[in-house]
């Protein structure tokens, strides 16, 4: 892909946050920003599919949240020129689900699974065999008069998205033809996402203004499109020039530093430089202390955190790094445990 940024359609009329987020997404894989390499796979695998004229072998995305798996879903339904199904893994709790979803599927089309990880086991079991032989198995009666009869699918294309493909069983795993993990974006691809995504909405930003924006979006597209909509609505408010410093401040409003840390990220930090003196400190216990779920503190605050280098995991807990302190402008102490000290 070249560094000039795709033609896009205008901003919709109806300027609703689902209008726009249905504008902001690419529907080629031309148009998308980022992913290199993930980009020409795909690429080589629907154009083989297509001189080959069946269906593309199924997909898996994996990767942190935000990054564009559905994104790439839809494009590998629209350059595939099939229909696409859209469900979720938590949605899916009985195999019935799964075969009523399975049975309704028209010939080629792409049924994308989001979060399959969550899927019920009986579930995915019955995937294997409609992934492998299109071909699902339904139990009729109980007990010993129980019967298997075979029903047959129509060709399909299954595209799964995990944010955490370590809890994907391998046998699920094996039956995908093609895996990819997507990688955060670095700032001057999703200083691209903002140019393409402030043409849509009709926000008119310098780069310098797209730069800022860029760098508070922890290298993920969907927050940068969240923080521009945003600013979108500082200066629509405020009446004001779309400069770096009306970025900053509308950002600043909304409580996101200069390099994306939100009220929550510092009230971790700052939980467990000053409370727990930069740790160890257990999850569940550093989660009490800032009157969050431990999920979210896991699953939402950490991955940016440890990336970043801010924290530490250790079998003895989180620890708070220098690079905390610094951050905070806490004097470094020599009362938590280091990475050297276990």
């Amino acid at each position: 892909m070249t560094d000039e940024i795709s033609p896009v359609s205008p901003a919709p009329q109806d300027d609703t946050e689902l209008a726009i987020e249905g504008a902001l997404r690419p529907a080629s894989l031309d148009a998308f920003i980022g992913q290199h390499k993930v980009r020409g796979q795909l690429e080589l695998l629907l154009e083989a599919a297509r001189l080959q004229h069946r269906t593309p072998d199924h997909i898996l995305l994996s990767g942190p949240p935000g990054l564009g798996k559905t994104t790439l879903a839809m494009i590998v339904a629209h350059e595939s020129n099939r229909p696409l199904r859209l469900s979720s893994g938590p949605a899916i709790q009985h195999a019935g689900d799964l075969a009523a979803l399975l049975s309704s599927l028209t010939p080629g089309e792409v049924l994308f699974i989001d979060e399959i990880h969550r899927m019920a086991r009986s579930a995915e079991e019955m995937l294997y065999l409609a992934m492998e032989d299109f071909r699902i198995d339904i139990m009729v009666g109980k007990g010993a008069g129980a019967t298997s009869i075979p029903l047959e699918l129509a060709p399909f294309t299954l595209v799964g998205a995990t944010t955490r493909s370590g809890m994907l069983p391998n046998p699920l795993r094996d039956r995908f033809g093609f895996t990819a993990h997507l990688e955060y974006y670095d700032a001057a691809e999703l200083e691209q996402v903002v140019h393409r995504s402030s043409l849509v909405i009709g926000v008119d930003l310098g780069p310098e203004a797209r730069g800022e924006i860029a760098r508070r979006s922890r290298g993920t597209p969907r927050i940068a499109n969240r923080l521009l909509r945003r600013v979108r609505d500082y200066l629509l408010v405020h009446q004001v020039q779309s400069d770096v410093q009306a970025v900053s401040a509308a950002l600043d409003l909304y409580d996101v530093d200069a390099i994306g840390l939100d009220r929550l990220d510092r009230a971790v930090l700052d939980a467990l430089v000053r409370k727990f003196r930069g740790g160890p400190v257990g999850l569940s216990t550093l989660a009490v202390a800032v009157g969050e779920e431990a999920d979210t503190v896991e699953s939402v605050v950490e991955p940016y955190l440890v990336r970043i280098g801010f924290m530490g995991r250790t079998p003895r807990g989180r620890i708070a790094m220098p690079e905390a302190y610094a951050h905070l402008r806490i004097p470094h102490s020599d009362g938590g445990l280091r990475f050297d000290d276990l």
